[in-house]
């Protein structure tokens, strides 16, 4: 049990918000789909990676964030991303959108290889500066979830949780899913302090996000 309070994440200060700005106005690429450790691309620029359950809402999040569309592919279809998959934001940085995990619609050898290849890529990245695990605000933490905490805990790989979806649920579900979420947190000595409440739809927490983003360069 860790001794960490942990609070909603605020507004980004002026200057944090400027950093983001600078950042995000970027030109963001696609630049490479990778099925093996073998194919990553040099670990030269700093990185933050985006993991969550199938479904979750990564896509739209990045999609959000980057002011792109259609960068990262959105998909009804739990488990549709079968890669890890690398965008570049200005020459400096990556967003790296891992496999979904979970409920994938997949063989069960093909679902075993997504995940050895994503316990392997957030265990060995040198660059990696944060996983964002993402928390379907609706539901709440499912098994799967305390899986991968677990695993960014004993591989000491610092963790932050960003609940999506945050304009489905009634406010009282939400209260209730973002207590349980950080009841979790509290367990593991990986997670940083501050969850991040989003919606791609309403552009909730975005600029939270980005303001976080920016400030691990």
């Amino acid at each position: 049990m860790t001794n960490l309070a942990f609070t909603l994440a605020g507004a980004p200060t002026q200057a944090e918000a400027a950093a983001a700005s600078r950042l995000f106005c970027q030109p963001t690429e696609f630049l490479k789909g990778v099925v093996a450790m073998s194919g990553m691309p040099p670990a030269d620029r700093p990185e933050v990676c985006f993991a969550g359950r199938s479904n979750v809402g990564k896509s739209s999040l990045i999609n959000a964030l980057t002011g792109r569309r259609a960068l990262a592919r959105t998909s009804n279809t739990p488990g549709r991303t079968q890669q890890i998959n690398f965008f570049t934001l200005g020459p400096g940085h990556y967003l790296v959108d891992v496999p979904g995990y979970g409920f994938a619609r997949a063989p069960v050898a093909v679902v075993s290889r997504w995940q050895n290849l994503l316990q392997a890529y957030l265990c060995g990245r040198a660059s990696l500066r944060r996983v964002f695990l993402l928390i379907d605000a609706r539901h709440g933490p499912k098994p799967a979830d305390k899986e991968v905490m677990m695993l960014l805990t004993r591989a000491a790989v610092t963790f932050q949780a960003v609940m999506t979806k945050c304009d489905k649920p009634k406010a009282g579900v939400l209260t209730h899913t973002t207590e349980k979420t950080i009841g979790l947190l509290r367990k593991h000595a990986a997670a940083y302090p501050e969850i991040v409440q989003t919606s791609s739809t309403r552009g909730d927490g975005i600029g939270i996000l980005r303001g976080i983003i920016a400030g691990l360069a």
